[in-house]
């Protein structure tokens, strides 16, 4: 979770990642972001995030980016 929160607080400095809840739906991640996002999951936790799991419930909270990431590496 760390790696994580790590590479989120990179796109946003001012956003405590650990406590917010409604990333996509509050506007605090745009489609940049999760294109960046998907990337840096890729090279730092070796998943492939395929296109059908990119939907905003799986990109809200650093909590859900992270049971979808333990998700992949288990597949």
């Amino acid at each position: 979770m760390e790696q994580l929160l790590a590479i989120l607080s990179e796109l946003h400095p001012d956003v405590d990642f650990s406590t917010t809840e409604d990333l996509i739906d509050d506007g605090i991640l745009d489609s940049l972001d999760i294109v960046t996002l998907v990337t840096e999951i890729h090279s730092e936790f070796d998943v492939t995030i395929p296109a059908e799991e990119i939907v905003p419930e799986n990109f809200n909270s650093a909590e859900a980016i992270m049971a979808l990431i333990e998700k992949l590496d288990e597949e």
